[in-house]
């Protein structure tokens, strides 16, 4: 079953948490997928292993990270891989796939230009 896990950085900011849990609920009530969850690289929680161990136990085999970044950087590049790796290892008979950043999406030139006016 396939599984979608939004991932963001975190923040001392607790309106940053409602935010994202109110993405989720939007994306969850849009998509199909019987999975939708959240978790956070630092700070906040759930974290990235407990985000993968909830949809674990929904029953997840699929699971593909998706990226609530903007650019490639450290995280992006380095440091969500390795979490994903480590559970790779503790999850043998999942899939993952960790989504590009929203940067790099297409649909973005035409985002900021509709925010331009």
């Amino acid at each position: 079953m396939k599984a979608v896990l939004l991932v963001s950085h975190g923040s001392r900011i607790s309106e940053t948490k409602t935010e994202v849990k109110r993405l989720v609920d939007i994306l969850r009530k849009k998509s199909s997928l019987p999975i939708f969850e959240y978790a956070f690289l630092e700070i906040e929680f759930p974290s990235i292993p407990e985000g993968i161990d909830m949809c674990v136990q929904k029953g997840a085999t699929q699971i593909v990270i998706l990226l609530n970044f903007f650019n490639t950087g450290r995280h992006v590049g380095l440091d969500i891989p390795r979490i994903v790796k480590e559970a790779q290892k503790k999850y043998p008979f999942l899939k993952f796939k960790i989504t590009e950043p929203l940067g790099q999406h297409p649909g973005m030139v035409d985002l900021f230009l509709g925010m331009i006016g």
